[in-house]
């Protein structure tokens, strides 16, 4: 029967991979402390948590949850990476950290609610982060597009004042047209006039 210290080991994993839609699976044999200290801060710096729990009491912890998938992986010295962010950026971080520390070896894991082996993460860790994405989106939008993302985000009262704006601006184009419509009304209806008294003299002098 599990003592009462890992009973609370196991309460307190599952407590912690609530709310979770990323667990990767790592072994850690040959990294030395200062090694996994290292990691942990890196992990730490995009919202993720290298943990490291008795392989039993993980695989009692995950029974029953989104993961429990992970199970069958859970051998050897093997640690629990939990993320609740991007988990592109966690996978990036764990495929830089094992290029200069091979003793840290991807084995499996679940992003929300997929099963990706180490070719899968190291798929994921090559895609651009959101950040990335965000970045490419924002420098495609030029010309038109750009000034209408701009107008979107702009506060409301903005937008109705260069809706206003731009509404006074047409009517008063459409004004000027009115008005120039008129004056060439005017000045057609004064040449009807005088060749309309050009030709009542003309008749009179042949009188």
């Amino acid at each position: 029967m599990p003592t009462q210290e890992k009973v609370e080991t196991i309460e307190d994993l599952k407590s912690q991979l609530q709310g979770v839609k990323t667990v990767l699976l790592a072994e850690y044999r040959g990294l030395t402390v200062s090694q996994l200290s290292d990691l942990r801060k890196q992990l730490k710096a995009v919202s993720a948590e290298y943990k490291i729990v008795k392989n039993r009491l993980a695989r009692l912890a995950i029974v029953s949850s989104d993961v429990a998938g992970l199970g069958p992986a859970l051998k050897g010295p093997t640690g629990m990476v939990l993320a609740k962010g991007d988990p592109v950026s966690v996978a990036k971080t764990l495929q830089t950290f094992a290029r200069t520390h091979q003793a840290l070896v991807l084995k499996v894991g679940i992003v929300d609610g997929q099963m990706l082996e180490p070719a899968g993460l190291k798929a994921l860790a090559d895609l651009p982060s959101r950040e990335a994405l965000r970045a490419q989106i924002v420098g495609a939008l030029q010309g038109p597009l750009a000034q209408l993302v701009g107008l979107l985000q702009a506060p409301q009262r903005d937008l109705v004042y260069v809706l206003e704006q731009r509404g006074s601006a047409s009517q008063a184009g459409a004004s000027g047209e009115a008005s120039r419509e008129t004056e060439g009304s005017a000045s057609q209806a004064g040449a009807s006039g005088e060749a309309s008294h050009e030709t009542a003299e003309n008749s009179s002098d042949k009188k």
